[in-house]
């Protein structure tokens, strides 16, 4: 199936109206399964749907990097994914399993469905990482995941995600009409390829919420930039576990709100 699908409309513009046949993201349910045994329901956008799985696990603290594990999948009559169950261990999952999310896990809300307030909370000590990148590279990142996002070029109906090492050297990008999701097939394409180590920053399309930085900060990616703004409780947690955060990054300009030392602005500053 195409993540994205021609529909038609009427365009309303100056007095005059206009037939149009315009390219919309696909939105498609996907369940998920462990050990036949449904987990969570996330609507996603066709595609690197093993990614998006390994990946949100892993970010759920329900897999590790190294866990193993098959997947198999069901198909409907279309040939869509509508389902992937996840053979592994049950002695092997993690503690995020124990405390499944039973309600719908839609694509734009990731702490929605956790049983318990500590649930929120990310177990492990924060990051120390001290490499430094220059502005203009963050800047020059985020035109190169422009440039490829093919999706959004056709639909603009869907947000994206590239990760990078401190070289420039794009390890990953993908789109998703959920920016969660987005992230996760991410995570979960670095985690197949072995890459995740050298992923030192993601650019970012959407709005950085808890999620995004408590996603970022279970990959150990150090760094998040975004072209749109942060809420108050994803800058809060990012002070409290090492992650650099980059908003409103767009037109030459970036706010970064918390370690801001990471960040070098010309040749003979250090930081911000």
């Amino acid at each position: 199936m195409s993540s994205h699908l021609k529909y038609e409309g009427l365009k309303f513009e100056k007095g005059s109206v206009t037939k149009v046949a315009d390219s919309l993201t696909v939105e498609q349910a996907l369940q998920i399964s462990i050990n036949g045994k449904s987990f969570t329901v996330v609507m996603q956008t066709p595609g690197a749907e093993k990614e998006l799985v390994f990946g949100l696990l892993f970010s759920e603290d329900v897999l590790k990097k190294d866990s193993v594990f098959t997947l198999d999948l069901k198909k409907n009559k279309k040939e869509i994914i509508e389902e992937i169950n996840v053979i592994c261990d049950p002695d092997k999952l993690g503690k995020g399993y124990l405390s499944a999310r039973s309600l719908l896990s839609v694509s734009s809300c990731g702490i929605c469905g956790k049983q318990e307030l500590d649930d929120v909370m990310p177990d492990a000590p924060s990051l120390s990482e001290s490499d430094k990148i220059s502005i203009e590279s963050i800047f020059r990142m985020q035109e190169k995941m422009f440039a490829a996002q093919v999706l959004f070029k056709e639909s603009g109906g869907c947000h994206g995600v590239a990760a990078f090492d401190m070289e420039e050297n794009l390890l990953a990008i993908h789109e998703d009409i959920g920016r969660h999701n987005a992230l996760d097939k991410v995570i979960g394409d670095l985690l197949f390829s072995k890459k995740i180590k050298y992923a030192k920053v993601i650019i970012f399309s959407g709005r950085i919420s808890y999620e995004i930085v408590s996603k970022s900060f279970r990959a150990k990616i150090p760094i998040v930039a975004s072209v749109s703004a942060p809420s108050s409780l994803a800058i809060d947690f990012a002070k409290e576990y090492g992650l650099t955060i980059l908003a409103f990054t767009r037109e030459g300009k970036s706010t970064c709100y918390s370690f801001p030392e990471r960040i070098i602005i010309n040749k003979g500053d250090d930081k911000v």
